[in-house]
């Protein structure tokens, strides 16, 4: 078994794999406050409750884009399950040629999602992740990353708006009855839920427009890709694990014990 750590800004998600086969995925709150103890007393016990043994993960890899979380995270894999996990990081083979103007600048999350874009559905692609922000990134005919574009996140969005209004309630995010809404939540739900339809819907013919190619198949993964992707016909696919299995396809290209 091997254990695949995704770090994002809001979230860290967990996934456990007894070779190829999913044996178990959560997430937690990312907290950058925790100590490896705190982290590793919470993955204990979600493992225990789910019946997964810790002395069977026998290796692990950590995609992160908080590196004050690195040494929390390894330090918790090393204590409570007697592994080194590798890291995505200069040095680990990805199998990706990254046409961008910085290869360095490209986030770690962006980089494990169009491994396994391309492992699993293969190029061109465009890749969608609504996650603390709303990335897209662009593969073309060759498999190549050649940009993309970074949005703001649909959580961050609410929270901006609720945070900078003295009276605007906090509302959960899920589509209303009708775009022309009749209460102050159902109000807000329509300008997120819709307008980031809109923005998607938009962003996604632009990209295809430049591409120039024919048949370019669309992904969404992240947390609200599914509320999403109802409302428009440009997604033809959600995955919500496409980044776990990229981590897990990337453990095991550069794992020695594979």
């Amino acid at each position: 078994m091997i254990i695949c750590l995704d770090v994002g800004n809001t979230n860290i998600k967990y996934a456990v794999y007894n070779g190829d086969n999913l044996s178990l995925s959560f997430r937690v709150a990312t907290d950058v406050k925790k100590t490896s103890d705190e982290y590793g007393g919470q993955l204990l016990t979600i493992l225990s409750n789910n019946g997964v043994n810790p002395g069977d993960i026998k290796g692990g890899i950590i995609s992160s884009v908080v590196p004050q979380m690195d040494f929390t995270l390894e330090r918790m894999c090393a204590t409570y399950l007697n592994i080194k996990p590798l890291t995505l990081a200069p040095g680990l083979k990805t199998g990706l040629n990254l046409k961008v103007d910085n290869a360095r600048e490209v986030g770690a999350d962006r980089v494990v999602n169009n491994v396994a874009g391309l492992k699993k559905y293969g190029a061109p692609l465009i890749i969608i992740d609504f996650g603390t922000a709303t990335t897209f990134n662009v593969l073309d005919e060759k498999g190549e990353f050649i940009g993309g574009v970074i949005a703001p996140g649909i959580k961050g969005s609410l929270d901006s708006l609720v945070n900078g209004t003295a009276k605007l309630p906090r509302v959960e995010i899920e589509r209303p009855a009708s775009v022309i809404a009749k209460n102050t939540v159902t109000n807000m739900q329509a300008g997120i839920v819709f307008g980031f339809a809109g923005l998607v819907g938009y962003i996604v013919k632009k990209i295809k427009r430049e591409l120039k190619v024919a048949d370019v198949k669309t992904v969404a993964t992240g947390g609200f890709s599914e509320v999403i992707a109802k409302e428009i016909d440009c997604i033809d696919c959600v995955d919500k694990l496409l980044t776990l299995d990229g981590l897990k396809y990337l453990y095991y290209m550069n794992s020695t014990e594979a």
